[in-house]
């Protein structure tokens, strides 16, 4: 006769053995080639040069161009491409409040074959101060190439 905790820890066994392997192979196939990879990172490369040649326009371009993309800072969600490029005209529109940007600490995890999350530290250097934060983003491939859906900056 099996003991009821033996049969039950034969039974957890057995299932673990069952499941490993599928979330092993989900974890597997949600990272991102390198090819992939380097696109991402040639987005944000692409966007700190724009904007340090003060140029929001060709730093929006890391932006897909829809009215679902979405910007959050603070307690403020803007909603839609151009309601951004709006906002970061209006917030940074002296080449004084543009300063230099850098993007640092960036890692960039694969949400599937279509998704990527990026999370790093952003940073200015103008003038009169040094304003910094983090941000995550939400990159999403498109028929454009990887584009940002959502912007989390603090």
């Amino acid at each position: 006769m099996i003991r009821p905790f033996r049969h039950r820890a034969i039974i957890a066994v057995a299932i673990a053995g069952l499941i490993n392997p599928v979330l092993f192979a989900a974890a597997e196939s949600s990272r991102l080639g390198s090819r992939d990879e380097a696109e991402i990172r040639a987005v944000l490369s692409a966007q700190v040069t724009a904007w340090n040649r003060g140029d929001i326009d060709g730093f929006m371009k890391g932006y897909a161009r829809s009215a679902a993309t979405e910007f959050v800072a603070g307690d403020q969600l803007t909603r839609g491409w151009q309601t951004v490029r709006d906002r970061y005209r209006k917030k940074y529109d002296s080449r004084e409040k543009k300063g230099t940007l850098t993007f640092s600490e960036l890692k960039i995890t694969g949400l599937g074959n279509d998704a990527a999350m990026v999370s790093g530290r952003w940073g200015l250097v103008r003038q009169k101060d040094k304003p910094h934060g983090r941000f995550t983003l939400l990159f999403r491939r498109t028929s454009e190439g990887w584009r940002i859906v959502r912007d989390h900056t603090s």
